[in-house]
């Protein structure tokens, strides 16, 4: 048994994990905290889980490349664990791509595969340093005092880009493949049930209930947009001024 403690979002988690990796996967948020606010263990039977849902998507998908090993299975089984215990705090496990500009947090979100790692490389290639990714993958965001902030994880997807930083967010961007590049603002409401498709869910009543409630705090609390993009350079340009309120060159 390997124990450690993990910060993520502004909880302290002590974790029992079977693996030494998995220790080294938090390396870059593991503190000293010894009075943690969450206590969690990984069995053999949640790493079965993981394997059991692996076989079925893999399944589902036609992919015929052996199952990932129990260490990167305890991973997994690891953060639905976290996902499950921090919606207590506020806090929420978001599917999309997160980058801060000038300390501003923006998410962009879609079916894997759409493009939204694509779309946040533009922003680094044009922004440059005043752009930070978050988180590439599964950021947390915590909402508190009607503000959402988006925090990094070593969950970050297979690109591993993300930082142990947070940023206040700014804007949700559902992004679309389009022929020509174009953005307006969408209604919270309306996007709710695509958005919330986009959160990590476990179908506890409870739980569904907590979840609910703060994504519709989240998302009140940031401007939502629909974003066609044709993934070319200028993409970065018209979706960065359309959720700043600008027509001009960024």
């Amino acid at each position: 048994m390997v124990e450690f403690c993990v910060r993520l979002a502004e909880v302290n988690i002590s974790v029992k994990a079977l693996f030494e990796s998995t220790k080294s996967y938090c390396r870059d948020y593991l503190v000293d905290e010894k009075n943690a606010d969450v206590s969690l263990a990984i069995a053999e039977g949640d790493i079965l889980a993981e394997r059991i849902k692996a076989q079925h998507e893999y399944a589902l998908e036609g992919i015929s490349a052996p199952l990932p090993s129990d260490a990167y299975l305890e991973t997994l089984a690891l953060y639905r664990k976290i996902a499950d215990a921090v919606i207590e705090y506020d806090v929420l496990l978001f599917h999309g791509s997160a980058i801060a500009v000038d300390g501003e947090a923006y998410i962009f979100t879609a079916k894997s595969g759409t493009g939204k790692s694509t779309h946040t490389r533009l922003w680094r290639e044009h922004f440059g340093q005043r752009a930070v990714m978050v988180n590439d993958d599964k950021p947390l965001i915590r909402v508190k005092d009607g503000v959402s902030t988006v925090f990094g994880t070593p969950w970050c997807g297979k690109h591993n880009l993300g930082a142990n930083i947070s940023a206040p967010l700014k804007a949700i961007c559902i992004l679309e493949r389009a022929a020509e590049n174009s953005i307006r603002e969408a209604q919270p409401i309306a996007e709710f049930p695509k958005l919330l498709s986009q959160t990590y869910r476990n179908g506890d009543r409870d739980f569904m209930q907590r979840l609910v409630a703060l994504l519709d705090r989240m998302i009140h609390s940031a401007s939502v947009y629909r974003l066609g993009c044709n993934m070319d350079p200028e993409a970065a340009i018209v979706s960065y001024n359309g959720m700043r309120g600008k027509n001009s060159e960024a």
